[in-house]
């Protein structure tokens, strides 16, 4: 049976919370498997860890930004155990993994446009490129209905932010941001790589997938970067042209994970 491919369209979802990433940390904190959005919420809001965000402000954190991120994708419990553990440079990666995914205006942003400037030579991107990029997809037919020019700057706006909060761009209020261009660290990989597998992608579609495109990568540089995983024993990767077939040693998530959080 053929899988029917569901149109992602863009959203103006970024705008209930860009990169959160302190949030995420405490909110990762309360949550226990199984949780609903507002058993969350209500563990949230009686916690006292958010002294300063409003009953409704918590409740669209959650409900717009922290579920399609990390609840949905059944990831919550693996970033639980992960946060304590490694560098906030790999956390805040695979913060961006996620938080791309829930979002394809700001994936789609990253790929075309960031990555764009950045190998033509440009240390900059500017709210005017994110807002032709926004300007662009909605005349292509990209969101459900057509964005007033007001929503298109909003969401403009939301889109440089995030990427300012994942250390992408600089951070500040300028029009200007100066790129910052992230290398993909190997926690990041190891942690992608079998999270594709195992959510059923072949291996070429794995090397091919776009989420490697968040750190620049192309399928040549996702091959190099699972050979280097490969030194650990974690998987074995064998290339054959533009074929690669990969010996997958970990069963399940939480081995990967356990892997992650000793080495």
């Amino acid at each position: 049976m053929t899988a029917v491919k569901v149109t992602q369209y863009y959203t103006t979802q970024l705008g209930a919370g860009l990169g959160l990433a302190e949030e995420t940390k405490l909110l990762l904190t309360l949550y226990e498997p199984s949780m609903t959005v507002a058993e969350l919420y209500e563990n949230a809001l009686s916690s006292g860890m958010f002294p300063m965000v409003t009953a409704r402000r918590l409740r669209n954190i959650i409900a717009e930004c922290f579920s399609p991120r990390y609840m949905k994708t059944n990831v919550a419990m693996y970033l639980k155990q992960l946060a304590p553990v490694i560098t906030t440079q790999d956390l805040n990666q695979l913060f961006l993994i996620h938080t791309a995914q829930a979002n394809k205006v700001l994936q789609d942003f990253i790929i075309e446009v960031y990555w764009s400037r950045y190998s033509g030579g440009h240390d900059q991107v500017t709210t005017e490129d994110a807002r032709d990029f926004v300007s662009h997809a909605v005349r292509e037919g990209k969101t459900q209905k057509p964005w007033a020019d007001s929503v298109i700057k909003r969401v403009s706006s939301y889109i440089i932010g995030c990427c300012a909060d994942y250390n992408l761009l600089s951070s500040g209020r300028s029009s200007k941001r100066t790129i910052q261009p992230v290398r993909i660290q190997p926690n990041t990989s190891l942690y992608l790589a079998y999270w594709l597998h195992l959510i059923g992608l072949g291996d070429n579609s794995i090397i091919n997938h776009e989420t490697w495109k968040l750190f620049g990568m192309e399928p040549v540089d996702v091959r190099d970067e699972l050979k280097k995983l490969a030194k650990n024993n974690w998987l074995i990767v064998q290339s054959a042209g533009d074929v690669t077939r990969i010996s997958w040693q970990f069963k399940t998530m939480e081995e990967v994970i356990d892997v992650i959080t000793q080495h």
